[in-house]
């Protein structure tokens, strides 16, 4: 893996100049402006504070921007990620963060050792769309206190809900919050280019919050190290609780793990440039067990900085580490500002975030094409990721996926043919009139094999001769085997001849596994339908 690294690298800066590392610098600079909003505003809903948020922005963009798979590649917090820890916070507290951050990164370093890169490849697109379109009604109904400025009581979303009747609600965070999300909606997309809408709206509300000292809760104190007092030491873990952690560390090491390879896929056909699937869960890992040491939470490639790089001509992986520094000089010169940022405004940009995070044309196509089983795997998938975790909404999605699919596979075609001379391909020494030809077409197993009992019953009346003609059944198992097996029964009581057409090489090796031959006799398999017939005619003229 790290011979790849160096090659990848020395590959990546080949004919590296001047020009190109102004495009990197500026490139960096517009990803900084795109990323600072963000990192603020997942840090508070990641259940820690804006200041573990930049940093972790900062550390992932030096160390993971620096291993990563591919040149293009920005890690940072995410609000997918944040929704996995507000919870976990609210739990186990920073610490438990911190630890399940470690844990996580200890996963994805052995997932990219055993290469588990292609992982991903297993989830199909409707499972994905579900859990982001979950995710985003997380992040979204988690700002909802901060959006309204009060905290809610309750122990369930319909108690909360109420309590805000009884508690009222701050008109002034309202204000800055709906200001927020107006400005990004209508912000040009010209402008975006240059000073990004979410940025532009946080600056509007601190300056309104400085001018007329608005009541409202802010951000509070930004470090100004990037070694804060909370953050992850020998000391403060507490060992009774790492068990209780590492199910929540699996959640956050399989997110990092899906989105930091779909963000991958998804920029590599921008960039033309192929993600190393198992260098990037590297990079992922061993930033995520770092991280926790500066103060920060786990962190992942997040589609819309790396996309936003892409756009604006950065060449390598120095876009990240450029980002990285902007942002390190905006904690030490901006600190004391950022602090005084409404968190009613963090609440506009994740509402406004979740939202765009939505593929709504897909979503679009799973009600407007009525594919009932896309449309299933998502509306699933998405309620399982509100109500469970995310490991249990994926283990959920995939089942469900493997369910319907064996369901849709089940669909066997039976056609029952009498033989009419004048279609068949050769000269008939006998009339046929008490032959059926059974043709049918795919699986045979345990989800259809009664299928094909109840059609042979049917036309046991008056029949001499069956062929069950298989070419077009790709595969058998045990229990279409056994079915196989009584219909030769079946055949047998009632004096028919029971012979087999076209059968495919791996079915008859099944068969044969389970002496299926030795009960029915050699002599009753034929390459084709007409082959079968000859058979008969030998019979009937003997």
């Amino acid at each position: 893996m790290f011979s790849n690294y160096i090659t990848s690298l020395k590959k990546e800066f080949f004919g590296y100049n001047s020009q190109k590392l102004i495009k990197d610098i500026l490139a960096g600079l517009t990803v900084a402006a795109v990323a600072l909003p963000l990192a603020l505003a997942f840090g508070v809903s990641s259940g820690a504070d804006a200041g573990a948020g930049l940093i972790t922005a900062i550390v992932a963009g030096l160390l993971i921007g620096g291993l990563s798979g591919a040149s293009y590649q920005i890690s940072g917090p995410t609000g997918a990620m944040s929704a996995i820890l507000v919870s976990l916070s609210a739990t186990y507290g920073l610490q438990g963060v911190f630890v399940a951050s470690f844990i996580s990164g200890l996963m994805l370093l052995m997932a990219s050792i055993f290469k588990f890169g292609k992982v991903v490849s297993f989830i199909p697109a409707s499972v994905i769309t579900g859990f982001t379109s979950g995710i985003s009604i997380i992040i979204a109904g988690g700002q909802i206190d901060n959006f309204f400025g009060v905290t809610s009581q309750g122990t369930n979303i319909l108690e909360k809900i109420l309590s805000y009747f009884e508690l009222g609600l701050n008109v002034q965070a309202i204000f800055v919050g709906m200001l927020v999300i107006i400005i990004m909606i209508l912000w040009p997309k010209k402008w975006g280019s240059v000073f990004p809408s979410s940025l532009a709206a946080i600056v509007i509300a601190l300056i309104i919050n400085l001018f007329f000292k608005l009541d409202v809760t802010q951000v509070g104190t930004i470090p100004s190290t990037l070694l804060p007092e909370a953050r992850l030491s020998i000391e403060s873990i507490n060992f009774n609780n790492i068990r209780n952690l590492i199910m929540p560390a699996l959640s956050i090491a399989m997110l990092g793990m899906i989105e930091s390879l779909l963000c991958g896929a998804s920029a590599s056909k921008m960039k033309n440039e192929k993600l190393n699937a198992d260098q990037e869960l590297f990079a992922q890992g061993v930033g995520n067990m770092i991280i926790p040491f500066f103060g920060g939470v786990p962190a992942t490639a997040a589609i819309a900085r790396t996309s936003v790089a892409i756009k604006a001509g950065g060449e390598t992986r120095l876009v990240s580490i450029f980002h990285s520094i902007a942002l390190l000089i905006s904690m030490f010169l901006l600190g004391p500002y950022m602090s005084k940022v409404p968190l009613s405004a963090l609440a506009g940009v994740l509402i406004v975030t979740a939202w765009k995070m939505n593929d709504w044309q897909e979503i679009k196509g799973f009600f407007s094409r009525k594919i009932k089983t896309n449309l299933s795997q998502f509306l699933i998938t998405m309620v399982a990721t509100v109500i469970f975790d995310l490991t249990v909404a994926i283990v959920i999605g995939v089942f469900v996926s493997v369910v319907l699919f064996v369901v849709n596979s089940s669909e066997l075609d039976i056609e029952v043919s009498d033989i009419e001379p004048g279609r068949v391909a050769k000269k008939l020494g006998y009339h046929h009139n008490d032959t059926k030809v059974v043709y049918m077409t795919g699986p045979l197993f345990f989800a259809n094999q009664e299928q094909l009992s109840l059609e042979i019953e049917k036309i046991v009346d008056d029949t001499k001769y069956i062929i069950l003609s298989m070419r077009g059944v790709p595969l058998i198992d045990e229990s279409g085997i056994h079915e196989l097996l009584d219909i030769y029964s079946i055949c047998e009581r009632n004096n028919i001849k029971l012979l087999f057409a076209g059968m495919q090489n791996n079915v008859k090796i099944q068969m044969e596994r389970y002496q299926f031959s030795d009960v029915i006799g050699e002599n009753s398999f034929y390459w084709d339908v007409l082959e079968a017939l000859d058979e008969i005619e030998k019979q009937v003229n003997k």
